[in-house]
C-alpha cells in the first residue's frame, strides 16, 4: 500500500470505517495511528466489532491487496507464521539453501494488512518471535537468519476477559499503541446496528425491538455479572424473536417472542458473580431479570426518545 493513498483516505471528510456504527472516539484514534504508521492493537470485549473495523479497512482503496489473518490460538507456532524448514527441499539443495526456507503467513502480508486476531492467545515463544521482527525487521529461525523487508499495518486485538490468555510482556506492548473499545454507548445506537445487521425474517415493531436492546444492556449494566452478553446476543434475540413468531403464525414480533428467546440465546453468554453463581443459576437469574422489566411502557414509548 502506499501511505499517500492511506493519508488521502483517512484525512478525508468522508466515514472511511461506515461499517461500524458509532465509536467515533476508537475511529478518530485508529485513524491517527494509521496516519502516523503505529502498530495498532485494539482492546475490548467480543462481540463489539474489532474485526468488522480491520474488514472495513481492508476494503479502503488505499493499495492494500489482501488482508492476512491469524487467529491467535495456544498450538500456533513460531513456524506456522514465520516458516519453516521444508525437508524435501532440505534434501534437495542443502539444508542451509534459501530454497529450502518455506515463508509463513507473515510474507503474504507484504503491501497488505497483517490482521492478528486474539494476539493475546498465542504463546510466549511466538509473542518474542514477532517482537524481533516488529522490532528489527529480521529473525533467526533454526540455522537462518531471515529479514523481513516487508510493508504491512499489523492489527491485533485483545479479549482482555478471555481468561484462557497468555499475558502480553510489556516489551512487547511497548512496540504497539492500545486502542480501548467498548459496548455501544448509547441505546439508539445499538438498535440502529441491530437492525441493519440482523437477519431479517418478519415485521420487529420498535417497541419490541426497543426490549430486546433494553434488556441486554440492563445485564451490562448489572453488578452481579462478570461476564457480559455482546452485541451479538441482542442480535440472537432480534433473529431468534422473529423465528418464534413465524413458528405461532404471526408476521410480527411480540414481547412473548422475545420472552421465549432469552434464554436459549443470553444463559450461556452471561456468568454470574461468585456472591450469586451458588444461588441461583444463569437461567433463574435471566428469568427474574425480564420480569421486572416495565414491558408495556417499552412496547408503547415514543420511537423518537432514548
Amino acid at each position: 500500500m502506499t501511505a499517500e493513498k492511506l493519508q488521502k483516505v483517512l484525512l478525508s471528510n468522508k466515514d472511511p470505517f461506515n461499517d461500524i456504527l458509532g465509536q467515533e472516539m476508537v475511529k478518530r484514534e485508529l485513524k491517527s495511528a494509521l496516519l502516523a504508521r503505529r502498530n495498532i492493537i485494539i482492546v475490548g470485549p467480543p462481540g463489539i466489532g474489532k474485526t468488522t473495523l480491520v474488514k472495513n479497512l481492508a476494503s479502503l482503496d488505499i493499495g492494500a491487496k489482501q488482508v492476512v489473518r491469524i487467529q491467535g490460538s495456544p498450538d500456533l507456532t513460531v513456524e506456522d507464521i514465520l516458516g519453516d524448514i521444508d525437508p524435501i527441499k532440505a534434501l534437495k539443495f542443502g539444508p542451509l539453501s534459501l530454497e529450502a526456507f518455506q515463508k509463513g503467513k507473515i510474507f503474504k502480508a507484504d503491501k497488505g494488512i497483517l490482521f492478528f486476531d486474539e494476539l493475546n492467545r498465542c504463546p510466549e515463544k511466538l509473542q518474542n518471535a514477532l517482537l524481533q521482527v516488529l522490532e528489527e525487521r529480521k529473525t533467526t529461525i533454526g540455522s537462518y537468519d531471515v529479514d523481513f523487508d516487508l510493508d504491512f499495518i499489523f492489527i491485533g486485538t485483545m479479549n482482555p476477559e478471555d481468561s484462557s490468555t497468555e499475558k502480553l510482556s510489556d516489551v512487547l506492548l511497548d512496540r504497539f499503541d492500545v486502542i480501548y473499545m467498548d459496548y455501544p454507548d448509547k441505546q439508539r445506537i445499538e438498535e440502529e446496528i441491530v437492525s441493519l445487521k440482523g437477519k431479517k425474517l418478519c415485521d420487529v415493531p420498535a417497541g419490541a425491538l426497543r426490549v430486546m436492546v433494553t434488556f441486554v444492556r440492563k445485564l451490562r449494566e448489572s453488578k452481579d455479572i462478570e461476564k457480559k452478553p455482546s452485541v451479538r446476543a441482542t442480535l440472537g434475540l432480534y433473529e431468534r424473536s422473529q423465528a418464534n413468531a413465524l413458528l405461532d403464525g404471526r408476521n410480527t414480533v411480540s414481547a412473548e417472542d422475545v420472552k421465549s428467546a432469552i434464554v436459549s440465546v443470553l444463559s450461556h453468554r452471561i456468568k454470574l458473580k461468585p456472591s450469586l453463581k451458588y444461588t441461583q443459576s444463569p437461567v433463574e437469574y435471566i428469568e427474574k431479570q425480564f420480569k421486572q422489566l416495565d414491558l408495556d411502557e417499552l412496547l408503547n414509548e415514543r420511537d423518537d426518545e432514548g
